[in-house]
C-alpha cells in the first residue's frame, strides 16, 4: 500500500472492504446457526420494539374517564417482552461468540499451516515478530467483527425496518418522513469517513508489527545487548519504536471520534423536529401524548441505531485491515510447491544422489549462487564439500532436500527426480542437519528424538555417542532429561551442535546432509565424532560441509567449492598432490593446528608447574607448623 497519500490510498481505501468476503467461506459453515441466529435477533427486536406501544396505552389510558384502569394489561406486556429478550438474546449472543471462535481457530490453523511450508525467501521477507502480530491481534480483530460486528449490523437493519414501519403505518407517516429525512446524510458521513479511516488502521496495524519484531528480536538477542552494555540505546530505539505505533494509534483514534461526532450532530436534528412538530400534532389533537411518547421512543431506537452504526462501520474498517493482513500470509504461494498427486518412493531406497546441471539463482539475487554442479553420490559414498563461507555449499544440500526450489531435471535419487516425489516423503529418506543449530525449550531426549519420541532408550544413547555429547550429558545433573531452556541456552555452541547432530543420526536415512556440523567442537572432540559417523553410517551416503581439512580428508572424494562452481575434485591424497585451493588450505591450517598444539602443551606444563610450585608451598607450611 502506498503510503504517501494522493490516489492510490483512496484507490486502496475504496476496496478494502472486499478484504472481508475472504471470510466467507468460514462464516458459510456455520451458516445454519447464523441464520437461526438472526432470526432470534428480529424477534428479540420485534420484542424490544413493542414495548413503546405498550407504553401508548398506558399514557393513552390516563386520559380516559378511568385513569389507569387500563395499566395491568401495558405493565403485564412489557414484563413478557423483557423476559422474552432474556431468552432468545442470550443464547443467540453465545451462539454467535461460538461461530466467532470457531471461525478465528479456522483462520489460526490455516495461517499456521501456510508458514509451515513457506521457504527461505519469505522468512526474509516477514519478521517473526510481524507473524505473530498478523497471527494474534489481526485475527483477533476478525473475532470481533464475527462476534460482534454482524450482530451490530443486523440489529441495525432490523430495528430500521421494524420501527420505521410502525411509525409510518400506525403513528404519523407525516412526521415520520420529517424526522427520518436526516438519517440518508448520517448514512453518507459513515461512509466516507469509514473509507478514509483504512489506510491508518493499516498503518497502526503495521507499527504494533514492528513493535512485536523489535521486541521479539531484542529479546532473542539480550546477551549480546548485555554483554555490549547496550541497554540504554535499545531502550531508546524501542521507546522511539512505541512512540510510532502510539502516533499511529491516536491518529485512526481521532479520525473514529471525529466520525462519531459527525454523526451525533446530525442525529440530533431528529429529535427537534419532533419537538417542533410532534408537539404541534399534539396541540392540534392529531397525535395523543402516548402516540407522542410512543414516536420519541421509536425515533431514539432509530437514531441511536444509526450512531452505532458508525461504531461498526469502525469495526469492519479495522476487521478489513486485519484480514488483508493475515490473508496476505495465507494466500501466499510457498516457495517449493509440490506435484498434487506426487509419486510414492520405492520401498527400498539405496542413497544415491545426483546432480546434473544444477543450477540455482536467489530471489532478487543479482548472479547464481551455484552453477553446473555435475556431481554423483553413489550409495554408502561419504563426499565433502569444502570451501569459502558464501561459496555455495549450503544451497546444494538445500538443493537435495528441496528448501529451494531448483529446476526440475536437476536433482535425482535413485536415478529419480526428486520433484516427482512428495516432499515430506523426500525428507523422510534425505535427512538435513542445519549449519545454525536449533534446540526447542525441552529436555536433550525430547529433542534428540523430536521426530520419534517413542524410540528406545539405548537407541538414543547410541546417536549420542557417535555424535561425541555423551561426555557433556554426563556432567548434567539430569542428564537426558536436562531442561535445554530457549533455543538451548543452558548448552554451549558446540553441545548444541552436538545435540542436533544427534537429532539427525537417529533417524538412520538413507542419505544424511551435515552442513558444518563440526564447526564450534574442537578437534578431538571432531575425531570421536567421525569415529561415531564412520561406526554409525555404515553403507549409507553422507555428504558433509566443512571448512577443515582434517574433517573432509575423511570421506571418499572432496568437492572443492568457489563462487558457486566447482573449482577441485577428488580424493584427500589427489587434492593434496594437485597443488592446487585444497593443498594451500591444508598447509596453512597445518601450521594453525601445529600452534594450537604448542599452545596447549605450554599451558599445560605452567599448570603443572604451579600445581607443583603450590604443593612444595604447601608442605613448606606443614614442616613449619609441625616445627612450632
Amino acid at each position: 500500500m502506498s503510503r504517501t497519500g494522493g490516489p492510490q490510498r483512496e484507490q486502496s481505501s475504496i476496496k478494502h472492504l472486499a478484504h472481508l468476503k475472504k471470510l466467507l467461506p468460514y462464516i458459510w459453515r456455520y451458516r445454519w446457526i447464523f441464520a437461526v441466529c438472526i432470526f432470534a435477533l428480529f424477534v428479540q427486536q420485534a420484542s424490544f420494539s413493542a414495548m413503546p406501544l405498550f407504553m401508548k396505552v398506558a399514557i393513552d389510558s390516563l386520559t380516559d374517564d378511568l385513569p389507569g384502569a387500563n395499566l395491568a394489561l401495558p405493565a403485564i406486556g412489557i414484563l413478557v417482552m423483557v423476559v422474552l429478550q432474556f431468552v432468545i438474546y442470550a443464547p443467540a449472543r453465545r451462539a454467535l461468540r461460538r461461530i466467532s471462535i470457531s471461525t478465528t481457530y479456522d483462520l489460526r490453523k490455516r495461517f499456521f499451516h501456510s508458514v509451515q511450508y513457506q521457504g527461505p525467501s519469505f522468512f526474509n521477507r516477514y519478521q517473526t515478530g510481524d507473524l505473530m502480530s498478523r497471527s494474534g491481534m489481526d485475527v483477533n480483530m476478525v473475532r470481533m467483527l464475527v462476534s460482534f460486528g454482524w450482530i451490530s449490523i443486523m440489529r441495525f437493519i432490523l430495528s430500521i425496518i421494524v420501527n420505521i414501519t410502525l411509525m409510518f403505518s400506525i403513528l404519523s407517516a407525516s412526521l415520520s418522513f420529517w424526522v427520518l429525512l436526516p438519517l440518508p446524510l448520517v448514512a453518507y458521513i459513515g461512509f466516507i469517513t469509514a473509507r478514509g479511516m483504512y489506510p491508518y488502521y493499516r498503518e497502526r496495524q503495521e507499527a504494533i508489527a514492528k513493535v512485536s519484531s523489535f521486541t521479539q528480536e531484542n529479546l532473542n538477542g539480550i546477551r549480546i545487548i548485555q554483554a555490549m552494555a547496550q541497554e540504554d540505546q535499545e531502550i531508546k530505539r524501542f521507546r522511539d519504536i512505541a512512540k510510532n505505533y502510539i502516533q499511529k494509534f491516536y491518529r485512526a483514534v481521532r479520525y473514529q471520534e471525529l466520525m462519531g461526532a459527525l454523526m451525533s450532530f446530525v442525529t440530533y436534528i431528529s429529535p427537534m423536529i419532533i419537538l417542533g412538530y410532534g408537539g404541534y400534532l399534539v396541540l392540534q389533537d392529531v397525535m395523543t401524548l402516548g402516540d407522542f411518547q410512543a414516536f420519541s421512543a421509536y425515533s431514539m431506537m432509530v437514531t441511536m441505531s444509526v450512531q452505532q452504526i458508525g461504531w461498526s462501520l469502525s469495526m469492519f474498517t479495522s476487521a478489513a485491515a486485519g484480514t488483508e493482513r493475515v490473508f496476505e500470509i495465507i494466500e501466499h504461494e510457498p516457495e517449493v510447491s509440490e506435484d498434487t498427486n506426487p509419486e510414492a518412493l520405492p520401498s527400498e531406497i539405496r542413497g544415491e544422489l545426483e546432480f546434473r546441471n544444477l543450477n540455482y539463482r536467489y530471489p532478487d539475487a543479482p548472479v547464481n549462487a551455484i552453477s553446473n554442479i555435475n556431481i554423483k553420490v553413489a550409495a554408502g559414498e561419504t563426499i565433502a564439500f569444502l570451501g569459502r563461507v558464501g561459496c555455495g555449499k549450503s544451497t546444494i544440500l538445500k538443493a537435495a532436500v528441496r528448501m529451494v526450489n531448483t529446476p526440475e531435471g536437476t536433482v535425482f535419487l535413485d536415478g529419480q527426480d526428486i520433484h516427482h516425489y512428495g516432499i515430506r516423503q523426500l525428507r523422510e529418506h534425505i535427512a538435513l542437519v542445519p549449519q545454525h543449530p536449533f534446540l526447542f525449550s525441552q529436555t536433550i531426549r525430547e529433542n534428540v528424538t523430536y521426530d520419534d519420541p517413542t524410540r528406545d532408550r539405548m537407541v538414543v544413547m547410541e546417536a549420542v555417542h557417535a555424535a561425541g555429547l555423551e561426555p557433556a550429558i554426563s556432567d548434567l545433573t539430569d542428564g537426558l532429561e536436562t531442561i535445554v531452556g530457549e533455543r538451548g541456552i543452558t548448552l554451549s555452541g558446540g553441545q548444541k551442535q552436538r545435540a542436533t547432530l544427534a537429532r539427525g543420526l537417529i533417524r538412520k536415512s538413507e542419505v544424511l546432509l551435515l552442513d558444518d556440523c563440526f564447526s564450534s567442537v574442537d578437534t578431538e572432540t571432531e575425531e570421536r565424532i567421525i569415529e561415531g559417523l564412520r561406526r554409525m553410517r555404515q553403507d549409507r551416503t553422507t555428504v558433509l560441509i566443512s571448512h577443515r581439512v582434517s574433517t573432509a580428508r575423511h570421506a571418499d572424494r572432496i568437492f572443492v567449492i568457489d563462487n558457486g562452481h566447482i573449482l577441485e575434485s577428488g580424493t584427500h591424497e589427489e587434492l593434496i598432490e594437485l597443488g592446487g585451493y585444497y593443498a594451500d588450505l591444508e598447509v596453512v591450517q597445518r601450521n594453525q593446528d601445529q600452534d594450537d598444539s604448542r599452545k596447549q602443551r605450554l599451558i599445560a606444563q605452567l599448570r603443572e608447574s604451579e600445581s607443583e610450585s603450590a604443593s612444595r608451598h604447601r608442605r613448606a607450611d606443614v614442616e613449619e607448623s609441625a616445627n612450632v
